[in-house]
């Protein structure tokens, strides 16, 4: 009788094995965890060329006594920063998502100003067409400013933006576009607002 038992549901588990792995394959892939990395290259508007402002002085100032009265001020200008970038998307689910990147913006520079930044937040795929993908992330984390080849701080950088990445292959994908509006809160006595653009190649690790 045992031995019957266990002919009986050795053969119901190897008809069985085959339609259980169709019927979870596919949640399977829905849920799986998935990490790409990629790297970039970016154009930005850095929102600071240099200029420096009193604010306890704006209509008239006689000689500055206190180094810390002075204040940089925002300020557009003709020589956006060029960078490299890298970026790090993990995917828990379809709809939980994290984006991690890290920006160098060293090259174009004007009387030495740069910006790193290096940020994370949820990354949100609003729609797919075939291969594209559009989405829109939400980042926080730090920008790092050199004022001039002596002066530099590290501040708290808000990010907002989207873009659209497109599958080349199983593994490899196309960073098409990746736009961004920065918000930096407190930025001596101001707020700074950088923005621009990226584009890169992204690699499947798993």
């Amino acid at each position: 009788m045992k031995r019957s038992a266990a002919v009986l549901f050795s053969i119901l588990f190897a008809t069985g094995v085959p339609f259980l792995r169709g019927q979870a394959a596919p949640s399977a892939a829905g849920g799986r965890l998935s990490i790409a990395a990629g790297a970039t290259t970016s154009i930005f508007q850095p929102d600071y060329f240099g200029a420096w402002t009193n604010p306890q002085c704006i209509s008239s100032c006689g000689t500055l006594n206190q180094i810390d009265a002075i204040y940089p001020a925002a300020q557009a200008g003709n020589y956006p920063l060029i960078g490299v970038g890298a970026y790090v998307d993990v995917k828990f689910s379809r709809w939980v998502q994290i984006e991690a990147e890290g920006r160098w913006q060293r090259f174009n520079q004007y009387a030495g100003i740069y910006e790193d930044n290096y940020l994370i937040g949820p990354r949100l795929p609003v729609r797919r067409f075939g291969s594209a993908t559009v989405y829109g992330k939400a980042l926080i984390g730090e920008g790092k400013m050199h004022f001039d080849p002596f002066d530099y701080g590290s501040f708290t950088a808000l990010a907002f933006g989207g873009g659209l990445d497109y599958q080349l292959t199983r593994k490899l994908s196309l960073r098409v576009l990746d736009a961004e509006y920065q918000y930096w809160p407190k930025w001596g006595d101001a707020h700074l607002a950088p923005y621009g653009a990226s584009a890169g190649i992204g690699y499947r690790i798993f």
